[in-house]
């Protein structure tokens, strides 16, 4: 019989989500981000000392505190609901009401099960119901979600719901092509496999608008 340590080893091997949400405790805006980074400055140093480091060389010296800002301030900011981009909207004047496609999303972030990079495209789109959203804010609303410890599935999702929030219109859609380090090079280390994740919301549910969108995303972009 399954053992607890090996049940979750298999979830964290598998990737598999336990939670639609992020799993983030009712307290963990109760202390500063400074407090914070210096209390994962000592536990880095410890995971440090533990593998038998000598955190005395010159090379290692900063490593704690560098490690514990960048986990706070940089790649799992998102967290922060302080830190959530102002998605604000304009009335849709000039009356498009085609697709629009912000394809090529560069995309960072961190796999929840083993604390690894994952890298990849966005591409996502919306039909206006008579808001429009700045360029500018689907890419930071996408980067918002991507730093914090991740399921791909779950961003996915996330992306598309705060668009539709925002825009007040189920027609959002979201995919993602990325790849897991945590499957790349470690576990079965293969280099080439890719992860593809999706979400569909609204008019994008039919099998020709979800077509249209996906011929959007194969074209070449050329300058």
């Amino acid at each position: 019989m399954i053992n607890n340590e090996e049940f979750q080893d298999e979830i964290g091997n598998d990737h598999l989500s336990s939670s639609a949400k992020n799993p983030i405790r009712d307290d963990a805006f109760d202390i500063t981000d400074e407090v914070k980074i210096e209390k994962i400055k000592k536990d880095v140093e410890s995971i440090l000392l533990t593998l038998g480091m000598d955190l005395t060389d010159d090379s290692l010296k900063g490593t704690p505190n560098r490690v514990a800002k960048m986990f706070v301030k940089e790649i799992f900011g998102g967290l922060n609901p302080t830190k959530k981009p102002n998605a604000s909207t304009f009335e849709n004047e000039y009356k498009y009401g085609e697709m629009l496609v912000e394809k090529n999303i560069t995309l960072y972030s961190t796999c929840e099960h083993h604390l690894l990079p994952i890298i990849g495209r966005a591409h996502v789109a919306y039909i206006s119901n008579g808001r429009v959203i700045g360029l500018s804010k689907i890419n930071r609303i996408v980067e918002f979600y991507a730093k914090r410890p991740q399921v791909q599935e779950r961003l996915t999702m996330q992306i598309v719901q705060e668009l539709q929030l925002a825009l007040g219109t189920e027609d959002v859609a979201c995919i993602i092509d990325a790849k897991h380090l945590c499957v790349n090079s470690r576990g079965i280390r293969d280099i080439e496999s890719s992860t593809v994740t999706s979400e569909f919301g609204g008019k994008f549910k039919n099998e020709q608008t979800r077509r249209e969108l996906l011929d959007y995303i194969k074209l070449e972009t050329k300058f």
